[in-house]
């Protein structure tokens, strides 16, 4: 009889146990930052990587560092204190923080980045290869125009993705010398950069008003304000030609604008890199791969899409 009494005892013991433990067992979190959430895409990478994560059963600790290289470095020693298993930066700084990118290393944190740069204490960059992106948008910029005539463009060169993307514009342009620059403005990097441009562009358009074909901006930001400069003069689609790069659902708004003179964007698929990111801890964390078996080298590198009229998504949806 007490044998039996203990066989029963020890059955209900072993189902509490079963069904207790696991509502003690640690909640895996990740972190997140956005180094400035003000920027549209900083914003959209970082947001679709929450959700995904929380999709997978995640804490989620999302942060912005609003653009503030000290507090950006407070944040990450701060997930590292708090034991967050895993680490996703959104254009980040990887030459700034690599005393944190170690610390994090030696915590055993994996720390994975979206569109900043390598760095050997990190496990690998997701990007795209801007090279191609430049190529792209110069080459469609040229085709478009016969490749022939004069252009604009608007420059940002204290970004590593928007200088490459204007040297590849003048790798195209020296093979092509029947386009020619008549005036270049180059972005400051200050927090009234739009006034920047605005004033910067608006003097070029000025002096070379009917004197262009084309307009490259480094990046869609920048092309709006372009955009409203010229439709404010009374210019129309078809006028010029105007190319830029990022992809947005405003700028694939203003390509099926009949009044907008945005032609063209090189659209990057920050949404997938986000989840990208998260799959990635996701498959570490659970043993099911290594960070040999996901990418070989220091980045992970994703598709961009060139889209004009011709493939541009309904309101809401996007190209891939």
């Amino acid at each position: 009889m007490k044998k039996v009494s203990f066989f029963i005892f020890f059955l209900i013991m072993t189902a509490t146990l079963i069904w207790v433990f696991p509502a003690f067992a640690k909640e895996k979190t990740i972190g997140i930052i956005a180094f400035q959430m003000s920027s549209e895409t900083h914003a959209r990478t970082a947001n679709r990587a929450a959700e995904k994560a929380k999709a997978l059963g995640y804490k989620v600790t999302l942060l912005n560092s609003r653009g503030s290289l000290a507090e950006h470095a407070a944040q990450i020693e701060n997930l590292i204190l708090s034991r967050v298993d895993g680490i996703i930066l959104c254009m980040s700084k990887p030459v700034q923080f690599d005393a944190q990118f170690v610390q994090a290393q030696e915590a055993g944190i994996p720390v994975i980045t979206i569109m900043s740069g390598s760095n050997p204490n990190t496990l690998f960059d997701i990007t795209v290869n801007e090279y191609q992106v430049g190529a792209q948008a110069a080459l469609y910029l040229l085709g478009s125009m016969n490749y022939e005539g004069k252009i604009l463009t608007q420059r940002f060169e204290s970004n590593t993705s928007c200088r490459i993307r204007g040297k590849l514009l003048d790798v195209v342009l020296s093979e092509n010398s029947a386009v020619n620059v008549v005036g270049s403005h180059t972005m400051a990097k200050t927090k009234s950069w739009r006034e920047d441009v605005h004033n910067g562009m608006g003097a070029l358009i000025l002096k070379n008003q009917g004197k262009f074909k084309g307009v490259w901006a480094s990046f869609d930001a920048q092309a709006f304000i372009i955009d409203d400069i010229l439709t404010e003069q009374g210019m129309k689609k078809g006028d010029i030609v105007m190319v830029s790069v990022d992809g947005g659902q405003e700028v694939f708004r203003r390509i099926r604008d009949k009044e907008s003179l945005i032609t063209a964007t090189v659209a990057i698929p920050f949404e997938a890199m986000g989840e990208k990111a998260v799959d990635s801890i996701d498959s570490i964390l659970n043993g099911r791969a290594s960070k040999a078996d996901i990418v070989k080298g220091p980045y992970l590198l994703l598709d961009a899409v060139l889209v004009d009229k011709h493939n541009v998504p309904e309101e809401g949806k996007w190209p891939w």
